[in-house]
């Protein structure tokens, strides 16, 4: 069982100050002593779905590395590998499961071709927010579910970073009712993409770094990527001029993946150390984004007024929710471990949703203009 919060880093640290302490009150040796043999570092090796320095989601593995070396005092390290040196940005899980590396950064919904389980712990459509998703995986059993997924991989899975809730996409042509849905062919990842293709679309998945050049030679109608903290670098708009808000993603969480074997190879202390390090990292990143997604949303409407803000009409939205909910009751009906994840999901965004609409709904609604 993934233990929630670190204990041992904490009884390591005191156990060394006892035993610093309970050396100072014996009698030291005469004459010369042996010096004690340098402690070996250990070294993971982690791949991720991204390009070199990208921003946000590049940023985060890098301060994991920079955090576990500090807190380890050198005796934890962690190595990057981005997509363009192992050239396998969609083949992190087979990578980390194999051993090739020792830890992955990606997203879990896209491992749906390999496990529809997976498909879960990334986000929902009409799902939860951000706030709300991390109470279900810290305190509402998510983390337990997770892994029970990822156990028959031979890997773990913790939370790696959100982005907050997604845009609904880039469009070259304006979407007036579900007709225009027909053959539209998008990229759009996880469950999502799911609900679309029930309602009549073509959804694919490509890799971040190919996205642009997919748009720009038609072989996409229409993409999703993040949001403002990073759709504006991309260029989308240049070629898809209509940006709809969202419905598929609102609370996007990336994913860290630790081999098992590498995991258990560990020292309790160093455990502790890479599950803090990663936890804080994963809040990091979601303020980052949140932030960025701000300045930018000033940004464009400033600088890029030829883009047109959309809201799809409420017809498509009732049709899209409608196929969610079919396929949320064929995916239960087919999996019992499905059907279990499904049900806390439900039964948790139940609960959450009744204190978000009393506190930060009912906040924003009441406030003056």
């Amino acid at each position: 069982m993934i233990r929630r919060f670190p204990g041992a880093l904490l009884l390591s640290a005191c156990l060394l100050v006892l035993a610093a302490c309970g050396n100072d009150t014996q009698q030291k040796p005469a004459g010369p002593t042996t010096a004690a043999a340098p402690v070996q570092a250990v070294t993971l090796k982690l791949a991720e779905t991204w390009g070199p320095n990208y921003p946000i989601f590049g940023d985060a593995t890098k301060k994991l590395a920079a955090m576990v070396d500090e807190m380890s005092g050198g005796r934890l390290r962690i190595t990057i590998d981005s997509a363009n040196k192992h050239k396998a940005p969609l083949g992190v899980l087979d990578m980390v499961k194999s051993g090739q590396y020792d830890m992955g950064h990606s997203a879990s919904y896209y491992w749906k071709g390999k496990d529809p389980n997976t498909l879960y712990f990334t986000s929902m459509p009409f799902g939860m927010t951000a706030p709300e998703q991390h109470a279900w995986f810290y305190y509402g059993g998510g983390m337990e579910l997770m892994e029970k997924v990822y156990a028959k991989h031979g890997v773990l899975s913790f939370p790696g970073g959100n982005t907050g809730n997604q845009m609904g996409g880039w469009f070259r042509k304006e979407i007036n009712s579900v007709d225009d849905l027909q053959g539209l062919k998008m990229r759009i990842p996880g469950f999502a993409g799911e609900v679309l293709a029930k309602v009549g679309a073509k959804p694919t998945n490509i890799a971040p770094g190919e996205l642009y050049t997919a748009l720009e030679r038609n072989t996409i109608d229409a993409l999703e990527w993040v949001g403002p903290s990073l759709d504006l670098r991309m260029g989308f708009h240049k070629i898809a001029p209509y940006y709809y808000t969202g419905w598929h993603e609102p609370g996007t969480e990336l994913q860290f993946i630790v081999n098992r074997k590498s995991w258990d190879a560990l020292p309790d202390d160093l455990r502790a150390i890479l599950r803090t390090a990663m936890q804080a990292v994963a809040y990091d990143m979601y303020s980052r984004a949140y932030h960025d997604s701000a300045e930018n949303w000033v940004a464009m409407k400033r600088e890029f007024p030829e883009i047109q803000v959309k809201t799809f009409p409420r017809e498509v939205l009732v049709a899209l929710k409608k196929a969610n909910e079919e396929l949320l009751a064929e995916f239960a009906a087919a999996d019992p471990l499905a059907r279990e994840i499904i049900d806390s999901l439900a039964a948790y965004q139940t609960k959450a949703r009744a204190w978000t609409a009393i506190s930060d709904q009912a906040y924003l609604n009441s406030m003056p203009e």
